[in-house]
C-alpha cells in the first residue's frame, strides 16, 4: 500500500489561466472538471474555465466552458456556457451552443442554442430559439457588465464568445 520509494511527477510548471486562448472554441486541459458535491449549496455567481459538474444547489448565475447538472442538482439563474446537459432542475435562462435535455430534466425559462436535444420525459416549460452565436447574442454589454460587478474575470467572459473566423 505504501513504499518507501517516492514517485516522481511531471507537474507543468507554466500557471493555469482561466480561460482559453483567444480563437479556440474549447481548449480543455486534461484536467477533472470542478464538482459541486450534492451536500454543497452555493449563493452566487459561479465561473469556471473549465468543465462543471453539481449535484449540489446553485442560488446564482453559472458560467463555464462545459456543464453538466446532475439528477438531483439544482440551479436557480442563469447558464451560460459551450456544452450543457441537465439532468436535474434549472430555473432560469439558458444561453449556450449545445444543450441536452434528459429524461430526468426539470427545466423552467428560455433557451437560446445552437444545437438542441431533449429526451422522452424531460420536462420544459419555456421558449427556446435557435441561434448562430448564442453566446454573443445580446451577451456583449451584459458580460462586460457582469465581468466589472461579480469580480470575476473578464478574460472568462470573452473566451466564450465565439471565435470570429
Amino acid at each position: 500500500m505504501f513504499s518507501s520509494r517516492s514517485k516522481e511527477l511531471s507537474v507543468d510548471q507554466t500557471p493555469a489561466t482561466l480561460a482559453p486562448p483567444a480563437g479556440a472554441k474549447r481548449n480543455r486541459p486534461h484536467s477533472a472538471p470542478t464538482i459541486i458535491s450534492a451536500d454543497m449549496v452555493i449563493n452566487g455567481t459561479l465561473a469556471s474555465g473549465g468543465d462543471v459538474q453539481i449535484d449540489g444547489q446553485v442560488e446564482g448565475d453559472v458560467r463555464c466552458i462545459g456543464l453538466v447538472i446532475g439528477d438531483k442538482a439544482e440551479v436557480q439563474g442563469e447558464i451560460y456556457a459551450e456544452d450543457v446537459t441537465i439532468r436535474g432542475k434549472v430555473i432560469g435562462r439558458i444561453r449556450a451552443r449545445k444543450v441536452s435535455l434528459a429524461a430526468t430534466s426539470h427545466v423552467e425559462g428560455d433557451i437560446l442554442h445552437e444545437a438542441f436535444s431533449v429526451e422522452a420525459g424531460a420536462f420544459f416549460e419555456g421558449n427556446c430559439r435557435h441561434s448562430d452565436n448564442p453566446l454573443g447574442e445580446d451577451g456583449s454589454s451584459r458580460r462586460s457588465q457582469i465581468s466589472h460587478t461579480s469580480g470575476a474575470p473578464a478574460a472568462l467572459f470573452a473566451s466564450l464568445s465565439p471565435a470570429t473566423t
